[in-house]
């Protein structure tokens, strides 16, 4: 059975109706697979696009591996001249939860004038 939507459809047809869909009903040009080339060309720049920054970071990893190790090297001596007992330090030194808030609003006050001077 057949919806009633589709037969009043059908009969409410008119000739820019018929004629758009004789277009659709016609048979296809034929290219000699240029479609297919075209897509392929698409397809595979899709993928070198998808695979670019992944190879680009392992490249980067790679060439930072060595100056990194180096650094590491270099900042382990320090951990011999920081104080083992850091529990034991003046309670002065620490912020205040009054100077944590204030930071705090200002950072987001940063924030949001950076947000509405961009939009503007």
């Amino acid at each position: 059975m057949k919806s009633k939507v589709i037969n009043m459809a059908d009969k409410i047809s008119d000739a820019q109706d018929r004629l758009l869909e004789s277009v659709f009903h016609s048979v296809p040009i034929p290219d000699d697979g240029f479609s297919d080339r075209i897509l392929f060309r698409i397809r595979r720049r899709i993928w070198v696009n998808r695979l670019a920054l992944p190879v680009a970071a392992l490249v980067g990893v790679a060439f930072a591996l060595k100056p990194a190790a180096q650094l590491v090297a270099a900042l382990l001596p320090l951990l011999n001249v920081i104080p083992i007992d850091m529990v034991s330090a003046p309670l002065q030194f620490l912020p205040q939860l009054q100077m944590i808030g204030l930071g705090g609003m200002m950072f987001a006050a940063a924030i949001t004038l950076y947000k509405v001077i961009e939009e503007t």
